[in-house]
């Protein structure tokens, strides 16, 4: 099981332990996602107390295999409310799930075992059954009021360790 403490070959914490989210370069941002596609599901809020629940409803771009968005360069273009993560935007949201790399860091916690940058390998967030890989539905031809019936718990939750 790997640890978000872990350090390089050089005897250097990693940067996720020494950068904040607003220092890091774009690719050492981009590696802090770590494919779970979590925040790719559709979300609902309760009008009267602001309460967000998950669905198992992914957007429309989603490859529900890989969790990978299939036009990830232009996703704001073909869906207008995705929220593209930025340091700021990461900083006000509240409901990212419990094990975003995001997340965690901006709390000054560790990454889990199942990181890509902890475990070296980019299959272990759908090992350790973090990712949405084949667990979602699509919301191309669902009327919103269907979503109703998606809600889920899972995406919200942090899975044991293995």
């Amino acid at each position: 099981m790997g640890s978000g403490n872990s350090v390089n070959k050089d005897g250097e914490l990693p940067f996720w332990k020494t950068k904040s989210l607003e220092e890091m370069t774009n690719a050492e941002w981009e590696s802090l996602c770590d494919g779970c596609a979590r925040c790719c599901l559709n979300k609902l809020e309760d009008w009267d107390t602001g309460d967000i629940v998950w669905t198992d409803v992914a957007c429309t771009l989603l490859d529900g295999t890989s969790c990978r968005c299939r036009d990830y360069e232009n996703r704001a273009a073909t869906v207008p409310d995705c929220i593209q993560l930025t340091p700021s935007e990461v900083n006000t949201l509240t409901w990212l799930p419990p094990t975003c790399g995001y997340r965690l860091v901006r709390e000054g916690a560790d990454l889990y075992w199942w990181h890509p940058l902890v475990s070296g390998d980019p299959e272990t967030v759908h090992q350790a059954g973090v990712s949405v890989q084949n667990r979602t539905v699509s919301e191309d031809g669902m009327e919103l009021e269907e979503y109703e019936n998606h809600v889920v718990t899972w995406p919200g939750e942090i899975p044991e360790a293995e």
